[in-house]
Order: structure tokens, then sequence, then C-alpha cells
């Protein structure tokens, strides 16, 4: 009897602390979003209508959004001209004074795009590496779980070998229209992203124990993206043949020229695409992504998400 108590006692603990991980349906009221391009809701990415809006629709949630287009996680360890989440996207956040309730609110974080792209780690623009990225990552965990935030979601790398810029077929375009080794490129900005999203991983699962009822949480964009690629009929549903190898909106330069010729698809013909130019989802890649966080933010539970706390 005494042993039956026991592993009763046993299971309950590990059914409990299972059902603590992650998000109660009907919990959150609010999200607050980081990150670049793909998620900034003013200089949209897509084209059209960024995720963050579509999830706010789908999920019946506040949206408050502080991504913005070109960032980083730090401009001091991958300069570039634009608002990084550390020099910028925080402070802006912590300034902004807003009364939002720890238990109710998802703060989200997508980034690493310009981080180990062009102008950066794969072109050795800086001294930075994928270590010193991804730890910078996990510091914006720290530091909003300080002032009080509890609950996380950080989405992982996309394959950004399957992009137009660094497939092994690009050519030359608006963000890079001079010589390269595109092979190179491909291998290379591939394994960065799979090493990224893989130390982001150990890094969270290792910072989790350390922040008592914090609830931290990866969407696999990766998994989901490589999917998409693979496997477009389940998500593009334009009137044209669906195609994740060109773009929605198409430059091709001439090599060393800033004279390049533009072509766009227009209508619904957009929504069989699943990138908009050589760099960025189309918009509607991002109402899957939308869709997706919707049903993590309410609770429903995605395929693409895991919780580690």
């Amino acid at each position: 009897m005494s042993f039956l108590l026991q592993l009763s006692t046993l299971l309950l603990g590990l059914s409990t602390s299972i059902a603590a991980k992650g998000l109660k349906p009907g919990q959150l009221t609010d999200f607050v979003t980081f990150g670049d391009s793909y998620t900034d809701v003013v200089n949209v990415g897509d084209g059209g209508v960024a995720w963050p809006v579509y999830a706010a629709g789908y999920a019946n949630l506040t949206l408050h959004p502080f991504a913005k287009s070109g960032g980083t996680c730090s401009n001091l360890l991958t300069p570039r001209p634009f608002p990084s989440i550390f020099q910028s996207q925080l402070p802006a956040y912590f300034n902004a004074s807003l009364d939002l309730n720890p238990k109710t609110t998802l703060y989200t974080q997508w980034i690493g795009t310009n981080d180990v792209g062009i102008y950066s780690l794969l072109t050795g623009s800086n001294a930075a590496s994928i270590v010193d990225v991804t730890e910078c990552m996990i510091e914006w965990v720290k530091v909003l779980y300080k002032k009080g935030a509890r609950n996380f979601l950080l989405q992982n790398m996309i394959p950004l070998q399957t992009t137009i810029l660094y497939a092994p077929d690009s050519y030359p375009n608006k963000f890079f229209n001079t010589e390269r080794n595109t092979t190179q490129w491909t291998v290379t900005i591939r394994e960065l992203v799979l090493s990224g999203n893989k130390l982001s991983q150990m890094m969270l699962q290792d910072v989790a124990p350390t922040l008592p009822g914090a609830h931290i949480g990866i969407f696999d964009s990766h998994s989901l993206f490589q999917d998409m690629y693979d496997n477009p009929a389940k998500y593009l549903n334009g009137t044209a043949p669906l195609n994740v190898t060109g773009a929605v909106l198409s430059c091709v330069f001439p090599l060393n020229s800033d004279d390049g010729t533009c072509t766009q698809v227009n209508g619904t013909d957009r929504d069989s695409y699943l990138w908009w130019d050589e760099l960025h989802p189309s918009e509607q890649a991002d109402r899957i992504v939308a869709r997706e966080i919707a049903k993590t933010m309410t609770g429903q539970g995605s395929q693409w998400e895991t919780w580690i706390s």
C-alpha cells in the first residue's frame, strides 16, 4: 500500500509538472513582439499585412508591436544601421510603460535572419560568432523576466537556404548584386541556421530552471517553413501554379549595377507564392505563421510549438 501511495504521489507530481508547461486556454489578453522585418507591422516585409496583425485577429488579443525592419539582436555584436532589439526595441518597450499583466501577456521574439546573413556572420562582416548571437537571444528572456514578464515564445530561424537570396541558383538582386559563390553561401547559411536553432534550444533548456514561474516556448519556424517548401499544396492557395522558388516581387540586377528589373505578381495569384521577395516570406506564408501562433496563444496547441517550462 505504501508503494502504491508513493507511486500515486509521483505520478500526480509528474502530471502537475507537465500540465504547468505552456499556456492555458483563454489565459492571454495581450502579446508583445520583438524582431526584424519578418515581424515589423509598419515597414511590412511581406508586401501586405504582417503576421502579428493576423495573429491578433485570429486569437482576439491586443498586439503591442516593437519589432523593426533590419533589426538584429544587438548592434554591439552585429552592427547594422537599423533598430536592434537591445539598443532600440527593448528601450522603446520599457519607455512605453505599458500596464500589462504578466500572467496574461506573451512576449515573442523572431530574430536571426539579419544576424547570420549578408553583411554579418555569413560574409564575415563583424567579429561575432553564432554563439554570441544566440546568447543575446536568450539574454532577451532574462532581461524581460527581471522586469516581470513570465510568458515567452521564441520563433527559431527559418531554413534560409530555401530563400532566393541564399539558394544555390540565386541571382544578383536588390539585397546583394556583386559576385559570390552561391553554393558556398547555401551550405554556410544552412549550417549557421541549424547551429543557431540547436544552440538556442539547448540554452533555453539550461536557463529555464533558473526562472521560476516562467513559461518558455519554442515555435519551430524552421520546420514549418521547410514543410511549406516541401508541401506547398497544404499551405498556398492562390490562383497561379504553386511556386516556392520564385517571388511575388522579383528584382534581377546586372552584376555590380543598381539598375535592376523588377516584376510583380498581382491579385490572388500572389497567394500561390511562398516568398514575397528574395528574402521575405509572402503574405500567405505569414497567414500560416499567424494561424499556428494563434493556436499556441489561445492554448489550442500547434504541432510546431514546444514548451520547455
